[in-house]
């Protein structure tokens, strides 16, 4: 396994219940970008196919490239039903693909977790001339009052809490590469219903929280657990919002 700065090992297994992005948002990206049936996507820090299936289901040719073994795995055994599919172990700074090979490059919750300059160098290398770029996010919607009440914990545990360049607009380390157009961001909100079992699952899948927690992620983890079971029924309605930053590779002559 290629050694980067986290290590998702042991958030592989509750990964995948994390919440899938808004299809209006993607629908959106792709008519923008103007990728057709067959045309060829790099997916990279890929994780356990969240972005990956959803291309895979709109009929591209997907290389998924993602470094962690344990992510890796589980991302190929979601994605057997799909022909049009090849994984790879690399970084979203170094894809060990070939030079203007893709029609877009993608990162789904994983452009926050590279060296951004790199990995957008990285991108406009693998692009085809004038092809397009694009990050996403689920952001939940934090004045949803359950999703307010899991920030009160988080915040009384450890006091200030940064969920880092993820909830970032990322225009301005976009404009700053000088490699893409004007950027354009979409938005578009999908709610999850999970049981309340699944919720819990996937919190301990959070990598930004168990970074910073430390040795007190699983104390957050019981108390959200314990505020979810006191105030819930066997499911709730999580709303979350898919943000898309997305931008089109300049001509050679402009870079």
């Amino acid at each position: 396994m290629i050694k980067t700065q986290w290590d998702y090992t042991k958030l592989a297994e509750t990964y995948a219940l994390r919440p899938e992005y808004a299809p209006a948002a993607i629908d959106a990206m792709v008519s923008i970008a103007e990728v057709c049936t067959g045309d060829q996507v790099c997916d990279i820090g890929a994780g356990v196919g969240h972005l990956t299936i959803p291309l895979l289901e709109r009929e591209f040719r997907v290389i998924a490239v993602e470094p962690n073994d344990a992510m890796r795995q589980r991302g190929i055994e979601r994605t057997r039903p799909f022909e049009k599919v090849q994984w790879y172990e690399a970084t979203g700074e170094s894809t060990q693909q070939e030079d203007s090979s893709f029609d877009l490059v993608t990162f789904g919750s994983s452009f926050n977790v590279c060296d951004r300059s790199k990995a957008l160098r990285e991108s406009a290398r693998l692009l085809k001339p004038r092809r397009w770029f694009a990050c996403m996010w689920n952001h939940r919607n934090l004045n949803d009052p359950i999703q307010a009440g899991i920030e009160a914990i988080i915040e009384r545990a450890l006091g200030k809490y940064d969920y880092g360049t993820r909830r970032e607009d990322q225009t301005e380390v976009i404009n700053q590469s000088n490699l893409f157009g004007p950027v354009v961001r979409l938005e578009a909100d999908v709610v999850h219903r999970q049981g309340v079992d699944e919720c819990i699952a996937a919190w301990r899948s959070h990598g930004t929280l168990q970074r910073q927690a430390g040795t007190k992620f699983d104390q957050v983890i019981d108390a959200i657990e314990d505020y979810l079971r006191s105030n819930s029924n066997s499911s709730i309605l999580v709303p979350f919002t898919t943000r898309i930053w997305m931008a089109q590779l300049k001509p050679q002559g402009e870079i």
